[in-house]
């Protein structure tokens, strides 16, 4: 029998008391701190059950913006282990401002995306990637070979052999999942305009990176979640248990 083991990512996300950690977890019915089923709001031409199938993947990993990828951790390394090298990795860097977000489409699902590109932003992501691939459990060849099913280009293997994943470093692009893929374009279109009117309060303004979250998923069949946050420059663990706002 296969051991199953959690895996564990690097994100951003909103802090529970921003509100929009309030308006994505309203919209994918799920809060990953605390770990908190919503229920979704109604709206007009369309379908509790066709909004859930739209919102469906973006629920299961939560409201973020990956800096490193999901990754089982190695033998020697625990969770406490993990946890101790991110709070440590976080009091050296700084917040990062986006300056402006907007609402796109990216191969067929919809995002929030920086307007422009942000080089903090990306810096803190290579250093994510680079700094805890020491920490990662390789990736085993069934996982190998459903990422190359998608058809990646001569770099993105490379990138996926070395690092796990084929869109990182020069290939990766910070982007906050809204929907899962909507093939038909006149579908897509009415989403992409109610979530314009969902998300209005957040489009064209900054958005503030103040933490490095740590998600956890115990099981393949299961949630993420947020294990731990921690202020990026100020030194101090902030858990989904005992968070406070600052």
């Amino acid at each position: 029998m296969t051991e199953v083991r959690p895996r564990y990512a690097l994100y951003y996300a909103p802090r529970p008391d921003e509100g929009l950690a309030t308006t994505a977890a309203q919209w994918l019915g799920w809060n990953p701190e605390g770990g908190r089923t919503r229920r979704l709001a109604l709206s007009v031409g369309f379908a509790p059950d066709r909004l859930a199938e739209i919102t469906a993947e973006p629920r299961r990993y939560g409201f973020h913006g990956t800096l490193k990828p999901p990754m089982a951790l190695t033998d020697d390394v625990s969770e406490a282990d993990f946890l101790a090298a991110v709070g440590a990795f976080s009091v050296k860097l700084k917040p990062v401002t986006v300056p402006s977000i907007v609402l796109a489409g990216l191969s067929q699902f919809l995002a929030l995306i920086p307007a422009e590109r942000c080089v903090e932003l990306h810096d803190l992501a290579d250093r994510c990637v680079v700094e805890f691939d020491a920490f990662r459990r390789p990736a085993g060849e069934a996982e190998l070979a459903r990422r190359r099913a998608a058809g990646l280009s001569p770099r993105q293997e490379e990138l996926l052999v070395r690092w796990g994943y084929p869109y990182v470093l020069e290939e990766w692009r910070f982007h906050l999942t809204l929907t899962g893929r909507i093939v038909d374009a006149g579908e897509r279109e009415a989403v992409k305009t109610l979530l314009g009117q969902r998300f209005s309060s957040f489009v064209d303004r900054p958005l503030e990176i103040r933490d490095l979250c740590v998600f956890r998923q115990s099981a393949p069949d299961r949630p993420f979640t947020v294990l731990a946050r921690f202020r990026l420059g100020g030194g101090r663990l902030v858990s989904t248990e005992v968070w406070r706002a600052s």
